[in-house]
């Protein structure tokens, strides 16, 4: 999980951006975009498909320009300063800029000509980074011959040449297997502990989860929600202890006697409100003893982001789908 950063005052923003807005004829893409992203720390940016994530990205790395508002990135204006803002960034995007037809090193070298780089710094920074990302073996095979998950370390490896202070990664782990994509978090956490600031689109939300000190909703053009994990959490009311029972008479007690719990007589369960705390949890089951109550499983669902999701962005979702349930079978 994220750190939070610690010290007296707020430390200076890596990316701001007020009112940003950008529409592709009579259709609206972004409808004032408000963003401030402390250096040093990973910003996630969720939303569904046609949100707007990837024009946000293209606006603040100048690859295209915003019909209104402002944006500094690295302290550059997006406007004024755009060469400013492309020295000072590196982009990962869904789709590699890795040249399969030559090799990692030559990919890396590649990309240490277009920075500039004496030749003699060439070789040294191509050879470090491919170590670094665990390439060094296959530098001398044919990019195209990379697995997934080497061609996306190989195209981090790139972006990190010039030394960036900010990475843009847009959806960097999609059609990763699982294996691959807790490498990439991990290299994501290692460049964050070295003081560069990631802004990260995903639809994963676990990964959100699990990399992001803040998170902000994009829906239909607008930031629905901004905070930390926890925060967006809070926002979800849904929290419930789920009571499964295997005999129909005593599922039937039970419902008589838990008269506030949702039923499911098909499945003989039985919903109970409950934010998941010890204390609660405590109560519930005190007072499950006194009625004399026997549930056979006991299931626990706090709002996670999967909940903060649908609900921020109009998507429908059966409750207790999301990774927050917990299962005790047994527990009487």
């Amino acid at each position: 999980m994220p750190t939070s950063s610690m010290g007296g005052g707020a430390p200076p923003a890596a990316v701001s951006a007020t009112g940003l807005r950008k529409s592709y004829g009579d259709k609206t893409v972004l409808d004032g975009i408000d963003l401030r992203i402390p250096a040093g720390s990973v910003f996630a940016l969720l939303g569904p498909n046609g949100a707007g994530k990837t024009t946000v990205v293209k606006i603040l790395s100048t690859l295209i320009t915003a019909d209104a508002g402002q944006a500094r990135v690295a302290g550059h204006d997006i406007a004024a300063s755009p060469d400013g803002v492309r020295a000072a960034i590196g982009v990962t995007g869904q789709f590699s800029a890795v040249d399969g037809l030559i090799t990692g090193e030559e990919n890396m070298l590649l990309m240490a000509d277009l920075h500039h780089l004496p030749r003699r710094e060439r070789r040294r920074v191509a050879a470090g980074l491919l170590e670094r990302f665990g390439l060094a073996e296959a530098a001398g095979k044919p990019a195209h011959s990379y697995s997934g998950g080497m061609k996306r370390r190989l195209d981090i490896a790139m972006t990190l040449v010039g030394d960036p202070r900010v990475i843009f990664l847009d959806e960097p782990t999609t059609g990763l297997d699982p294996r691959s994509r807790h490498t990439m978090w991990q290299i994501i956490r290692e460049l964050v502990s070295g003081g560069v600031t990631v802004f990260l689109t995903t639809q994963y939300l676990e990964e959100a989860d699990e990399l992001a000190d803040r998170i902000a909703v994009l829906d239909d053009g607008r930031i629905a929600a901004e905070g930390t994990a926890d925060e967006l959490k809070r926002l979800v009311p849904g929290g419930h202890v789920r009571l499964r029972f295997f005999d129909p008479a005593g599922y039937r007690s039970a419902a008589g006697a838990l008269r506030e719990a949702v039923r499911d007589d098909e499945a003989l369960t039985l919903r109970v409100p409950s934010d998941g705390s010890q204390r609660e949890l405590c109560s519930l089951l005190d007072w499950l003893d006194a009625a004399g109550v026997e549930a056979d499983e006991l299931t626990v669902h706090t709002p996670d982001l999967d909940d903060v999701f649908f609900a921020l962005t109009g998507s429908g979702a059966p409750a207790g789908t999301g990774r927050g349930d917990r299962t005790q079978e047994n527990v009487r």
